[in-house]
């Protein structure tokens, strides 16, 4: 048989374990000829159909969720029309709930697989042209003959037995990161998530991850996605682990998930002692309300979580990214500006405010209308509004977070971002506003046209943050003939008898800028002649 699976991802950026996890377990079969279409949202549909047909395969399979979902049934629509007799088996998160009205609405699919798919897809291989021998496998669901069939949900147990999607030759190794699986299942409940369904928790020894991290670095690969929602839930495990990605240090960085209430000294201990750059933590807060994590069944005591919050903003050492999300059972908007507030007064390296997707299987979607919950009925399965929060307020979150995305989780307008967040109560409100009236919000903004943009708004606005925005301007790289820099002084100037260094080291063939205050002093800043920096390396006050 001929096997061909449909890789379509958001970008070429990503990919899917999908693929690389369910070959590595079949790849010994000699009687299976697997061939991979690797294609993008973002491509035409029909590029991709004739590419799939030119193979005219027997069966193809595809991984789908809430970003692939309806540009993947746009492309099998086509090739099942082209191709009537070739099978259509489809897996992933889509599938965690009730699959039988889906399959009847698109009956071009032939069966979903719902779970882990990777010990049922091997034993459908075994059957997979014979539809009235698909009984009885895990996870499969199909209609057959007008009547639906249910697997329930599969799950592999052993989950380190499973032999690792590094081993498969469709391993993307071209891609920017990867990803590696150390944990399937959660211990926490959370009813938004697809891993709060009770599953178990299953990892795999330590000893195997370092035999996977050394393949990993062998391959030239920097950064590694650890995909263990649990990750913390061990103290002495979360240890070990931590202990063992310091040894890739300084050629691997690991972004990994972490629940901030789980830190107990001991782990607190080793994370402050890790090196600089190696760990990129997500800090899954969700709501800094106590009323809005309890009826998302989310497992923890909110002090706890703030106190754990804190203490992982303070270590300079690893870049602490905290979620927020907008349309929760009971989060109101005036609720979201002022966590924002909170986190930007912890530190915190970023701020991620997403919108709550309802997504199949799990509790929250089961309950939307116990919930006062109304959702979009197609992918992503976005919330439209809740008892709590209008849908022209989850619109303005939408673009709250757009401009949290453009100036506070950027590098080069982080810092004044956050002086002004602090410093002005109002300054999010009125940004946001004028932002919006100007219709620059959901336009894409180059890193220099969003500085010009706050630099113009807080002239007319907040003039005392000006000198702060033209110092980010300059130490960004950004042009010293652009409006931001239109007070420097950079022609005829001498440095002067005495000044404080903030950093770097002053030398005579540096070349020098000034920025004058009003009260007199002023900041004065030093270019790399030799290398034609944009950025100065050096940098004073008087």
């Amino acid at each position: 048989m001929k096997i061909l699976w449909l890789d379509l991802n958001c970008s070429y950026a990503h990919s899917s374990l999908a693929l690389p996890a369910l070959h590595a377990q079949v790849m010994c079969r000699t009687d299976v000829e697997w061939r991979v279409v690797r294609t993008t949202t973002g491509e035409a549909v029909g590029t991709a159909v004739d590419a799939v047909c030119t193979h005219r395969p027997d069966v193809v399979a595809a991984s789908a969720w809430l970003f692939t979902h309806e540009h993947l049934l746009h492309i099998l629509a086509r090739v099942k029309a082209l191709l009537p007799q070739t099978i259509v088996i489809l897996g992933g998160p889509e599938f965690l709930g009730d699959n039988d009205a889906y399959l009847r609405q698109h009956t071009y699919i032939s069966c979903v697989l719902r779970g882990e798919g990777e010990e049922s897809f091997a034993r459908w291989l075994d059957v997979w042209d014979k539809p009235e021998a698909w009984g009885g496998l895990s996870g499969l669901c199909y209609i057959y003959k007008g009547i639906y069939y249910d697997g329930g949900l599969a799950r592999v147990m052993d989950f380190a037995s499973l032999k690792a999607p590094e081993e498969s030759p469709l391993f993307a190794w071209g891609k920017p990161f990867v990803q590696l699986e150390t944990t399937r299942g959660c211990f926490n409940t959370c009813a938004f998530c697809v891993s709060g369904v009770g599953d178990p928790v299953r990892t795999l020894p330590i000893e195997a991850i370092r035999l996977r991290l050394d393949c990993i670095r062998d391959r030239g690969i920097r950064d590694v996605r650890i995909l263990d929602r649990t990750f913390n839930y061990h103290p002495q495990r979360a240890i070990s682990l931590m202990q063992l990605f310091a040894e890739y240090h300084p050629y691997m960085r690991f972004h990994l998930e972490i629940h901030p209430a789980l830190l107990p000294q001991s782990v607190r201990e080793v994370l402050a002692s890790l090196p600089a750059g190696l760990l990129h933590l997500e800090a899954g807060i969700q709501s800094l309300r106590q009323e809005v994590l309890d009826a998302c069944c989310r497992k923890g005591v909110l002090e706890h979580s703030l106190d754990g919050l804190r203490y992982l903003c303070s270590l300079s050492n690893l870049i602490t990214h905290a979620d927020l999300i907008a349309g929760l059972p009971r989060y109101t908007l005036a609720q979201i500006y002022e966590d924002i507030h909170t986190l930007a007064g912890y530190q915190a390296g970023e701020i991620q405010l997403e919108s709550l997707k309802l997504l199949p299987g799990t509790m929250i979607r089961r309950e939307a209308v116990r919930l006062g919950l109304c959702y979009s009925p197609l992918p992503p399965y976005e919330v439209l509004k809740t008892e709590a929060i209008t849908s022209a307020e989850l619109q303005e979150a939408r673009r709250l977070s757009r401009l949290l995305d453009a100036y506070y989780n950027t590098s080069a307008w982080q810092q004044i971002t956050r002086q002004l967040l602090l410093g002005e109560p109002d300054f999010l409100y009125r940004f946001l506003d004028h932002l919006t009236h100007n219709n620059y919000i959901d336009q894409p903004m180059s890193l220099e046209r969003r500085g010009e943009l706050l630099y113009l708004f807080c002239r007319d606005y907040y003039p005392d943050y000006l000198p702060a925005v033209t110092i980010a301007w300059i130490e960004a790289g950004m042009s010293l003939k652009k409006r931001p820099a239109e007070g420097v002084r950079t022609k005829h100037v001498q440095p002067p008898g005495k000044w404080n260094v903030i950093y770097g080291e002053y030398n005579d063939d540096l070349r020098l800028c000034f920025l004058p205050t009003v009260e007199g002093g002023g900041y004065w800043f030093g270019y790399d002649t030799t290398t034609q920096c944009p950025t100065p390396i050096f940098r004073a006050e008087v």
